[in-house]
């Protein structure tokens, strides 16, 4: 073997030089404009019917919904400032930290619906602090437990389950919601860059990776519908 080859040959195999080929994107099954409407329906008299509307009209994560406190809502501006997000930890179970990325730390406005059902959430929200009496916990957080205690995710991810099946719904996971708002706000053609603020992803380029797909196909529905003019015949 000659030293060029060599060199060349040790080039393509060195595993410093190699590169990996890319995961393909996960693939979600987001729900449609009518599955939407029927989930709220379904969570209409449900205690978090609140948190299912700005799940679905906000495209917010979990942990955000969670580890929402009143002080972060301005209702009467309709607006919502998410800078929080409640996870377990091992060393101190159920904590409400600071969002990772800066990125995800952003205002977002609060579309009419959820302003009222957030209005019907509060009233709701001080009968159970009252019914309580001394056994409320008082931590500022939107949503929590008839006793004011922190939701556990794992528990919402079960009344989520029980939700979806009597909407008579397929199952998909409590994440895919936030998918589901992404792909109903590009089918009804809002900028690119407004989902990425709404959903507080770090550059423009990972929300049209994520939804490369949905773009392709409303491109395809785009070029479908186009009518070439019949050519006029000059005589």
């Amino acid at each position: 073997m000659s030293t060029q080859s060599a060199r060349t040959n040790c080039r393509a195999t060195s595993p410093g030089t190699s590169r990996r080929p890319r995961p393909a994107p996960r693939r979600f099954q987001p729900l449609t404009a009518a599955e939407a409407r029927l989930l709220l329906q379904a969570a209409d008299d449900d205690r978090l019917h609140a948190l299912y509307e700005l799940a679905l009209r906000t495209g917010l994560r979990k942990g955000e919904l969670l580890g929402l406190h009143w002080e972060n809502l301005d209702i009467g501006r309709g607006t919502a400032t998410i800078h929080r997000s409640l996870q377990r930890t091992r060393s101190q179970g159920l904590t409400v930290l600071n969002t990772k990325t800066l990125a995800s730390e952003r205002r977002i406005a609060l579309p009419t619906e959820c302003i009222s059902s957030l209005k019907t959430h509060q009233e709701r929200q001080q009968e159970e602090r009252q019914a309580a009496g001394t056994g409320w916990t008082d931590n500022g957080l939107v949503f929590t437990t008839p006793k004011g205690r922190p939701l556990d995710p794992t528990n919402l991810t079960r009344r989520f389950r029980r939700l979806l099946r009597s909407a008579g719904l397929r199952t998909i996971r409590f994440h895919a919601l936030r998918h589901s708002t992404a792909t109903l706000l590009l089918e009804q053609g809002v900028d690119l860059v407004v989902i990425k603020e709404l959903l507080g992803h770090a550059h423009i380029g990972v929300t049209a990776g994520v939804y490369a797909h949905v773009r392709l196909r409303l491109q395809r529905q785009a070029i479908d519908t186009l009518d070439p003019p019949t050519a006029t015949v000059v005589r």
